[in-house]
């Protein structure tokens, strides 16, 4: 699913809201949750799951065109952990 099929799914389990106040609904919870990972948190959303951020090292790598080494520096990159209910969920038969 993408942003914009969210958005519609929303739209039509709720014609009481505009277009625009759920496209302003999803903007709002997009941006706290990257807020929260920028500030170094965690996000925990019951059922679903937890949405963290993990510490990579630096690294030398290669560039798969040329097979010449490349530093990769050190960074952030978020994580998600899927919560019981929806690992239970997935993996019914």
């Amino acid at each position: 699913m993408i942003r914009s099929e969210l958005v519609t799914t929303l739209a039509g389990e709720n014609p009481d809201l505009s277009v625009a106040e759920i496209e302003s609904i999803v903007d709002t919870f997009f941006n706290e949750i990257t807020s929260r990972l920028v500030a170094n948190g965690r996000v925990e959303l019951r059922g679903f799951g937890a949405f963290s951020t993990r510490a990579r090292d630096a690294r030398t790598g290669r560039n798969p065109r040329t097979g010449e080494a490349v530093d990769v520096e050190a960074k952030r990159v978020p994580y998600f952990k899927p919560g019981k209910e929806m690992r239970t969920r997935l993996n019914v038969s």
